[in-house]
């Protein structure tokens, strides 16, 4: 018989890490959920230099949009912008920092960036998944897998290791 637990460890973090290193977009999900289930539940590995879009999660029903997550191991930069772009706040993430997580409003535009090799978060959000409606982005920023993302990437990264990763 086997066991109804999934082990979140650290084998788990390593194989899912090893994953990310060598995806085109340096990173990785790992579902714990099922496409069609009503919450989503996941491990996201994320190693330096992977470009995350701005985007907002946009829901049908007032309430579904938000967007929790923790660090589990290594760190991470969360930028929160206004509909034009502009950094309104800046928080760094760390599994062994006073900050390991946030809860994020329906609607909010994000982006995060990773500080450290083989980031891994648990992220939870409102299902089910639809790709074509998951993300709302903010269309003034590059598109993945251009040098522009490339270069905003690095600006935000910047941004943490200028500030010492303070919160603003």
């Amino acid at each position: 018989m086997s066991s109804p637990l999934r082990l979140l460890d650290q084998s788990l973090f390593d194989a899912v890490a090893e994953q990310a290193r060598q995806a085109p977009r340096l990173r990785r999900n790992f579902n714990l959920h099922a496409e069609p289930d009503r919450v989503q539940r996941f491990l996201n590995v994320l190693q330096p230099g992977t470009y995350v879009r701005p985007h907002r999660h946009l829901r049908a029903q007032p309430g579904e949009g938000f967007e929790c997550f923790v660090v589990l191991q290594g760190s991470l930069g969360l930028l929160v912008l206004d509909g034009q772009g502009e950094v309104l706040e800046q928080v760094r993430l760390d599994a062994d920092g006073p900050v390991r997580g946030v809860d994020l409003r329906e609607g909010e535009v994000h982006t995060l960036v990773a500080l450290a090799p083989d980031t891994v978060m648990f992220e939870i959000k409102q299902g089910p998944y639809e790709p074509t409606r998951d993300k709302d982005f903010l269309t003034d920023f590059p598109a993945e897998g251009t040098p522009e993302a490339v270069a905003q990437e690095a600006a935000w990264r910047a941004r943490f290791t200028s500030t010492a990763g303070e919160s603003l």
